[in-house]
């Protein structure tokens, strides 16, 4: 996915301290008045699906920490107030099911404020679920918020422009809308490709902020990429890499040989590590040892690493044989804590650093340094890690095995030649094989998200049956006990002359009781 805005992502190749998450809550706002709604209700439903699968099963904090679900019908309705995602997969399905069964195409007329509406209503919500939460610690301080729409995404930024100016908008970090196109306006080279296609972003001066504008297709693995986003690290309170090269001065002689340049940059993962997610039935799945210097650490890191440059090594010089762990991303840092001029200087010489690279067909050789200086008879173990260019601005960073670790092996010689009684069957069985120009891992499923979605799966809890003789008198109807009490009065909507809610009781009783956290519910019974 492409984006013209920078957060500073996640981080787990190095050991982390353990801190508070800084990742945002999220409202999603999906405009269902589309006329291709009965296409994309689908798609995108299997796509939030599998991606919140995903956040619930991961080992540590939780990437996306809150989640609210609205639907514009043309007026706005909410699916999923503010709900804790991780422990909740049971009843975000139970929302998403209930996504997928919203009329399909033609019932309802587009326009209206329904939009803009439901993200007022979203951020008075989080306002007052925040000023609740606050008392037991909570530290969730900002939302984002995604609106999903075939609208033009232009006519949709004016609007919000125009209603928003006198909104409290302290607590939003970024707005999103994604229109979302049918693959008939798509060519079939780009929904192989299956990626997010930017628009400029619309800078909104009474905001003071920007709307980032994009388009994605509808179909699963393009919203799936778009909502994986969220998995991303956040923060951009400081740089998370320092990486220390030799002095860069044109004049050498004047420069001490001790003196080093520094680029400030952010660690973005790749992958997301098996090991985070739940383990295989034999229970053989467990997450590293955060303690390990061997092992990536649990997510996040809010430590600030620093990889020394100690020299250069020729690409095709290094053994894949000799490359372990998950490859991490580096890119020049976003942090807003530095003054723009040092943003610009700092991201031009990472671009001057890439491009050398790969002119010069060079990787880098470098060793984490410690975090603080211990005593003398504290042994500090040095990792090493090499950096890979590429065509584009970023770094590729891989650990390199050392010495210690290395075993004995033995690598004979290919004989010259071979029988034609077993070079031929070899030949013909690799000729029958289909060929593909590159690898494309969006190509290749695993059944992965059916094992999570049937491992977080938490059937309700049905009491055994009573003999008669000990059964209670039905003197009066007797309360649902599926349905939660409110702890305080329901939150007050913004307010909206259209603003109305679908009259299902269960659904709304069951939102007004997931406004607080856990353990406010045992004294609400």
């Amino acid at each position: 996915m492409n984006s013209r805005r920078l957060p500073s992502e996640t981080r787990r190749i190095f050991p982390a301290a353990k801190a508070p998450s800084q990742q945002p809550s999220h409202i999603l706002v999906v405009d269902v008045t589309s006329p291709s709604w009965a296409n994309t209700c689908s798609v995108l439903s299997e796509a939030l699906e599998n991606v919140l699968c995903l956040a619930c099963g991961l080992a540590g904090p939780c990437r996306v920490p809150l989640l609210s679900l609205y639907v514009v019908q043309p007026q706005q309705e909410c699916l999923l107030p503010f709900t804790q995602v991780k422990e909740n997969f049971a009843r975000i399905q139970a929302c998403i099911s209930e996504l997928r069964s919203l009329p399909a195409e033609g019932c309802f007329p587009q326009g209206g404020n329904g939009v803009v509406q439901a993200v007022q209503d979203g951020l008075q919500q989080f306002k007052q679920y925040s000023r609740h939460t606050a008392a037991g610690g909570s530290t969730n301080s900002s939302v984002e918020i995604m609106i999903l729409t075939s609208q033009p995404s232009r006519e949709m930024v004016k609007q919000l422009e125009k209603k928003l100016q006198d909104i409290d908008l302290v607590s939003l970090r970024r707005i999103q809308v994604i229109e979302v196109l049918k693959r008939d306006f798509l060519e079939p080279e780009d929904v192989e490709q299956c990626v997010l296609a930017e628009e400029p972003s619309s800078d909104m001066a009474i905001l003071g902020m920007d709307i980032e504008v994009q388009t994605v297709e509808d179909n699963v693995i393009s919203l799936e990429m778009l909502f994986k986003t969220w998995l991303h690290d956040q923060g951009t309170e400081r740089e998370q890499l320092h990486l220390l090269l030799p002095s860069g001065g044109f004049s050498h002689a004047a420069a001490p040989r001790n003196t080093l340049m520094c680029l400030k940059c952010d660690l973005q993962e790749r992958l997301l590590d098996p090991a985070l997610l739940s383990g295989p039935a034999d229970g053989t799945g467990r997450a590293a040892d955060p303690s390990s210097p061997w092992h990536v650490a649990a997510w996040p890191s809010t430590v600030l690493h620093k990889l020394r440059v100690l020299k250069a090594l020729k690409s095709e010089g290094v053994c894949e044989s000799v490359l372990y762990g998950l490859p991490f991303i580096i890119k020049p840092t976003s942090c807003w804590q530095l003054d723009w001029d040092e943003l610009e200087t700092n991201q031009h010489s990472f671009h001057a650093l890439c491009h050398s690279l790969l002119k010069r067909k060079w990787m880098l050789l470098a060793r984490r340094e410690p975090q603080n200086a211990g005593p003398n008879w504290n042994v500090v173990v040095h990792p090493y890690y090499v950096i890979v260019p590429s065509d584009s601005a970023t770094l590729l960073v891989k650990a390199v095995a050392i010495r210690e670790l290395l075993l004995p092996s033995a690598f004979p010689a290919l004989l010259a030649e071979h029988p034609e009684r077993v070079q031929g069957p070899i030949e013909s069985a690799l000729n029958n094989l289909e060929v593909e120009v590159a690898y494309n891992p969006l190509h290749l499923k695993s059944n992965l998200y059916k094992y999570l979605k049937s491992s977080l799966y938490k059937p309700p809890h049905r009491q055994q049956p009573q003999p008669r003789e000990h059964r209670p008198e039905r003197h009066q109807p007797r309360q649902p006990q599926s349905r939660a009490k409110a702890a305080v009065a329901p939150l007050l909507m913004a307010p909206s002359p259209l603003q109305t809610f679908r009259p299902a009781a269960a659904r709304r009783g069951s939102c007004e009781g997931s406004l607080l956290p856990k353990e406010y519910e045992e004294f609400l019974q």
